[in-house]
């Protein structure tokens, strides 16, 4: 059984925990980054309510030719999952019960790369979304508590609403 899903108030150390780990990934797995390390996910996001993970978002240039990081990562510490195997490498650490990071390894300039960001620096800059999305978020994990992939799915919706926006923006301005 996985950890129970809380979402707690914003944390300021999450910034510093992120560059922690980055320091630590590059350490271990420099070979395999390929673009950027990025914290995405809520915890990224100042101000904003989040399950207390910090997710990283690690570039790779392709699933296939950072297969064999999956091992280094795991003696780092990691714990892998294949999870959506056809568009990342999952982790989490240090175990499925207790998780205080997620790692994300897809390949760098992706789709997935760029929504992942877009919808980061969305939250980042427009309040009004980031405190919907909190809310949209407490009541899922109200919801689901015990229920990770129908949390993750349930917030979905709202994601690909504020991308559609983002592009139709995007269009009209050129």
């Amino acid at each position: 059984m996985s950890a129970v899903i809380e979402i707690v108030e914003y944390n300021p150390l999450w910034p510093a925990m992120f560059q922690s780990e980055k320091s630590f990934l590059e350490s271990i797995a420099r070979k395999w980054i390929y673009g950027q390390i990025e914290h995405v996910g809520s915890t990224s996001v100042p101000g904003l309510a989040a399950k207390p993970v910090i997710d990283i978002m690690f570039g790779v240039e392709s699933l296939g030719s950072s297969r064999e990081a999956i091992e280094v990562l795991q003696h780092g510490g990691y714990c892998y999952a294949p999870y959506k195997t056809d568009v990342m490498h999952w982790f989490c650490k240090p175990s499925e019960h207790y998780r205080t990071h997620h790692l994300h390894l897809i390949p760098f300039n992706s789709p997935l790369w760029h929504e992942r960001i877009n919808f980061r620096n969305m939250l980042r800059s427009n309040n009004e979304l980031a405190s919907d999305y909190a809310s949209l978020k407490r009541g899922l994990a109200l919801r689901y508590p015990e229920n990770r992939e129908a949390y993750t799915n349930q917030k979905w919706p709202f994601i690909q609403k504020a991308l559609k926006q983002l592009r139709a923006e995007s269009r009209s301005r050129g």
